[in-house]
């Protein structure tokens, strides 16, 4: 029996969470080698995690890591600003400067640590946010944290956000934010546009290239690169903790930018920096991802299969959907949740993406797709689903 005081509403809530199949449920997740998981016990295939380079599990990743481990300890016993900036930290934070082309770099405990602290502390009451609808709920937080005025667009429709920007000249900046892969769509931003709009009404472009380091363009540096606008980009985001198997979030940019960050992003400031282990591994995987070059194409050419391969059977993914982020929908979250509940009894783990992460009426599955994957594992897999489509319901998405 608990010793805490009662609080009556919860069971409200989470019964109403319930009714609406819209209750998470905590499980646990064992990562295995290449591709697999154990799903409180079962071994299943891992199409749900978004390890796309194959890097967690990479021998010269995880030896990086128990070295520096063994060397440091397992913590960096304070934050960054104070003592837990190691030698480990210093020599990540140049090896992505380098890898990003940029002056300097910044750590952050967490991808959505460095997007709430960066917009938090570049960003003031004086100025104006447009934020895209689909944007990780990481940058929406931040964009309400500075205080700033606060408008929403759709990157599908831009006009709207031009009408915006035509009528927001009396604020002292303004201000674009968007991820360059929208993680639960799958489809990149239009960041051209987007840099053609900030330039025209005096704006500053920040983007989340979160699920896009080390999936897209010729080096595996994002969106940016992959559409040639990283010179136009005021700010840009980036994670560690995907395609770079690691954890973590980052900034790379000019000194003045980084210098800034160092003394006011707070959540960089009042958070216990990454341990050791942690950045060894990560400037690991930028030294493989800048060595073997060929897992971009790799990669790409998985998910050019699997869409075939769905496309074969009668599925569609989400339109406009590219990448390894393969999201199928299927309206309601009930069909969301049974649909992936079929695809782990046949031994795949597939999320159940349901409200609020996504709008009302859009509930779907969506497939991770790694270079852990090997293209029988697709066919198989889009057998699958299309198996249990049939079963559940006459007609697929």
């Amino acid at each position: 029996m608990s010793n805490q005081a009662h609080l009556p509403w919860l069971a409200d809530q989470l019964a109403e969470w319930e009714q609406g199949q819209l209750r998470r449920r905590r499980r646990v997740f064992s990562p295995l080698p290449d591709g697999w998981c154990l799903v409180d016990g079962q071994r299943v295939r891992n199409f749900a995690g978004n390890d796309y380079l194959a890097l967690a599990h990479h021998p010269q990743v995880m030896a990086a890591a128990q070295a520096a481990t063994t060397e440091s300890g397992t913590g960096a016993q304070g934050s960054a600003l104070v003592c837990g900036r190691t030698p480990w930290h210093q020599r990540l934070e140049e090896t992505l400067a380098h890898f990003e082309a940029g002056e300097a770099a910044i750590l952050f405990p967490t991808g959505m640590a460095a997007n709430i602290g960066t917009l938090a502390a570049l960003i003031g009451p004086d100025d104006v946010i447009f934020c895209d609808r689909f944007n990780h709920a990481s940058l929406v937080d931040g964009c309400r944290l500075s205080g700033a005025a606060f408008r929403v667009y759709r990157h599908q429709e831009l006009d709207r956000l031009r009408d915006q920007l035509s009528k927001s000249a009396n604020y002292r900046r303004r201000w674009i934010v968007t991820d360059t892969v929208f993680s639960m769509d799958g489809d990149l931003a239009p960041l051209t546009k987007l840099c053609d709009l900030a330039e025209q009404y005096d704006a500053h472009l920040m983007v989340d290239e979160a699920h896009a380091t080390g999936v897209w363009g010729a080096t595996g540096r994002g969106g940016c690169e992959h559409l040639g606008v990283e010179d136009r980009v005021a700010v840009k985001v980036g994670t560690l903790s995907k395609a770079l198997g690691s954890l973590g979030g980052f900034v790379a940019g000019s000194v003045e930018l980084i210098e800034v960050l160092w003394n006011s992003a707070r959540t960089q400031m009042f958070s216990t920096a990454l341990p050791p282990g942690v950045c060894a591994a990560a400037a690991q995987s930028v030294t493989i991802l800048q060595t073997e070059p060929e897992r971009l194409p790799q990669l790409h050419r998985l998910c050019t299969l699997f869409r075939s391969a769905l496309a074969e059977r009668g599925i569609v993914p989400l339109e406009n959907s590219c990448g390894p982020i393969v999201p199928i929908v299927v309206g309601t979250p009930d069909r969301a949740v049974d649909l992936a509940a079929r695809l782990e009894k046949r031994g795949y783990l597939v999320g159940a993406i349901r409200p609020p992460t996504v709008p009302t009426g859009t509930s779907r599955l969506r497939i991770s797709l790694s270079l852990a994957h090997s293209a029988e594992d697709l066919l198989h897999l889009a057998d699958a689903i299309a198996e249990e489509f049939s079963v559940r319901c006459c007609d697929p998405p």
